[in-house]
């Protein structure tokens, strides 16, 4: 994610997104030794040299503290995101996010690679602190609110609307009606009683049809970014009102539930997202086994179309022959370049990295031509390396929750990485 010159062709919306998903994985498994990991959020309305002269300040600070480990970790942290500012001529439109600290895993408490975001959204905060972990929550909300779905609920007498954003939901506006009750007022015949409630709810549910669809098709990137609609209230209410046809047709086409809420004010849209949890993750899951039964039906036929394992898939990659990447969301695996400090063997390696362990813990510390010691020269996550590799193919990367059977299968079975083909390879 880290860029010198913003703004280049190779930074798509679809590459940000998908980096910024693997950077975020990463943050959360790495931890701090005390108080010394540091996360700087920076709003695009800041000037570097506001940061910088912060930064500085807050090196200056450190000079106070006691425990000298402490100290000097906290201030090479500091100079280490001083560093790598200096490559920047200015921030980036959507800010920057930085973390940098010490590996808890590693004894000699060896320096974390400074990670450096461009958010895939606009930050609107500037935030400096020094704690025992990374605080990524303000991504994690931007990454949640990337896809947004529509509440609705609503009765013969009030409507309550707004979206929900990840585990946020958020109230936009509400309308009410005057619609007669049931019970029909004396002098008036049955029949006209009716047609009257009839027309006060016809036109109540116009109204609320027709400012609920303003309010949904307003959202930015509408046709990119809403993925659905769910309409809460009570039977027979909610499945009149949608086969009433008051929603405009682009809002309409996009209902993905209609569900029972007990209540259709502002704790009834909240419930109402509570039970939209469970359809949405269900929809994911079920494009997930889709593409599952696919991918294992391929393999079972021999039809060429399937391949599994690193080494086969990206053979299928560099030959442009992937559509979709499958990749396990519990894949932890980095691929490291490795060099013998005596004769210069170098060669690649993959590991799976469990959260806690460095390479210093799995590496074998000895040449296999000339038995002397080998350092690490260079290390890649293999799920950010794949995902570019099929990005430059246009394929596209789906990952597979661990979540439901199929699942769950797919990291020990398959190795979490698998691919479903344009055309037969022999890979």
């Amino acid at each position: 994610m880290k860029g010198v010159k913003p703004g280049t062709e190779e930074t798509t919306e679809l590459r940000q997104y998908n980096e910024f998903v693997a950077a975020i994985e990463k943050l959360e498994s790495e931890t701090g030794n005390g108080p010394e990991m540091i996360t700087l959020y920076v709003s695009p309305d800041k000037h570097l040299a506001q940061v910088t002269g912060h930064l500085k300040d807050e090196y200056t600070k450190t000079e106070h503290i006691t425990d000298k480990g402490t100290r000097s970790r906290a201030q090479s942290a500091i100079s280490s995101i001083l560093s790598n500012l200096k490559n920047y001529e200015h921030l980036p439109s959507h800010g920057l996010a930085i973390f940098c600290g010490k590996n808890r895993a590693d004894p000699n408490g060896a320096d974390l690679p400074c990670t450096i975001i461009e958010p895939v959204e606009p930050l609107n905060i500037y935030l400096y602190r020094c704690a025992p972990t990374f605080d990524i929550e303000p991504l994690k909300q931007m990454l949640d609110g990337k896809n947004v779905y529509g509440l609705l609920v609503l009765d013969v007498r009030e409507a309550y609307w707004g979206f929900l954003r990840g585990n946020h939901v958020e109230y936009i506006g509400s309308s009410t009606g005057d619609v007669p009750s049931k019970q029909r007022k004396g002098g008036q015949s049955a029949p006209r009683f009716q047609r009257l409630r009839e027309i006060a709810i016809n036109e109540f549910f116009s109204r609320v049809g027709e400012h609920a669809s303003a309010t949904f098709l307003s959202e930015i990137d509408f046709f990119k970014r809403f993925k659905g609609l769910l309409i809460g209230g009570r039977s027979p209410t909610r499945e009149d009102f949608l086969a009433g046809e008051y929603l405009n047709h682009e809002v309409r086409q996009r209902v993905i539930g209609v569900i029972e809420v007990a209540r259709t004010d502002r704790e009834g849209l909240s419930e109402l997202g509570e039970k939209a949890q469970d359809i949405i993750k269900g929809m994911d899951i079920e494009k997930q086994e889709v593409l599952l039964e696919r991918f294992h039906r391929d393999l079972e036929t021999g039809a060429g179309l399937a391949a599994y394992g690193e080494a086969s898939v990206r053979k299928n990659l560099a030959a442009g022959a992937v559509g979709t990447l499958l990749i396990s969301s519990g894949l932890r695996k980095k691929r490291f370049q490795i060099t013998c400090q005596d004769c210069g063997h170098a060669e690649e390696r993959t590991f799976q990295m469990e959260p806690g362990t460095s390479v210093k813990d799995i590496l074998t510390h000895s040449c296999r031509i000339c038995s002397s010691p080998i350092i690490e020269n260079e290390k890649m996550d293999i799920t950010e390396e794949l995902m570019h590799l099929a990005y430059h193919i246009h394929g596209k990367t789906v990952f597979i929750s661990d979540d439901f059977d199929m699942g769950s299968k797919f990291l020990p079975d398959y190795g979490g990485i698998g691919a479903i083909l344009r055309y037969r390879t022999g890979y």
